[in-house]
């Protein structure tokens, strides 16, 4: 397993010491949780407790189930549910389960140029950012939120592509990246909330659509399947995945704060 690469396009979190402990996975996972700082928090709990080093590749949820699709890596921890059991299905994952949720939400400026602030409507949130052409920075990068956000401009009935490079600006980046990116242009940009929470450069920005039961963002997490890729270290991922579904692992999870706000909402079945 150790000879395998990270891959070139992505962004290697590794938690813990530079060296690779001898036993060790790599988890497929996202920005999100990355930029959240979710796995500084939990993870050393984990490898104090088994003595497995966990090595965390954060990108897109679909540049996640690529890399792990080509064996790069033993467990797969994305928000994208239709893409995880297409994955499954495959026969890439041996079984998915329900691990944590938070939500999206959308953010914007003071100024409001598209009068949505206090919406709980983000269909309706959306079609006034599109009448008004307000600027909206999107990841635009097929990770979970940007899926998310698709899903939502087509239940609204917009097609925002048609519209790219003028008000619908798409960044090609992760989620804190194109915090970045939208607030330097004054743009709207749909977040998770725990990203949202932990990101410094808010400006005068705050949340401005929020509330709405579409917005509701689940995680999951999935062992790579030996079968289809026999790098696999079995015993190390399928440890640290019911870890996480355990009561301690959900446990840890609804502990991780930010200014006194919980992340993320464990909701593994039977816990």
């Amino acid at each position: 397993m150790l000879a395998r690469k990270l891959t070139a396009t992505a962004v290697a979190l590794v938690i813990g010491s530079a060296a690779w402990a001898q036993e060790s996975i790599i988890v497929q996972s996202t920005t999100s949780t990355a930029n959240s700082g979710l796995y500084d928090y939990l993870l050393p709990i984990f490898q104090d407790k088994t003595g497995i080093q966990v090595n965390v590749v954060a990108v897109g949820t679909g540049q996640a189930i690529k890399n792990a699709e080509n064996c790069d890596g033993d467990v797969l921890l994305v928000h994208a549910k239709a893409s995880e059991e297409a994955f499954v299905e495959a026969g890439f994952g041996t079984e998915r389960t329900d691990l944590m949720y938070n939500d999206f939400v959308v953010v914007g400026p003071a100024a409001d140029p598209a009068g949505v602030a206090g919406m709980n409507d983000v269909q309706g949130a959306l079609t006034k950012i599109a009448e008004a052409g307000a600027p909206f920075a999107s990841r635009g990068d097929d990770s979970g939120t940007h899926k998310a956000e698709l899903r939502l401009w087509k239940s609204a009935d917009i097609d925002p592509t048609g519209a790219s490079g003028d008000w619908y600006r798409e960044t090609g980046s992760g989620m804190g990246a194109t915090l970045n990116t939208g607030i330097g242009m004054g743009a709207y940009v749909m977040t998770d909330r725990a990203t949202w929470i932990s990101f410094e450069n808010k400006q005068d920005y705050g949340v401005v659509v929020e509330g709405d039961e579409d917005m509701f963002n689940q995680y999951g997490v999935i062992p790579v399947n030996p079968a289809k890729c026999p790098s696999v270290n079995v015993d190390a991922a399928q440890s640290f995945a019911d870890w996480l579904v355990s009561d301690e692992g959900q446990d840890v999870i609804a502990g991780y704060k930010v200014n006194d706000q919980q992340l993320f909402f464990p909701n593994a079945p039977d816990n």
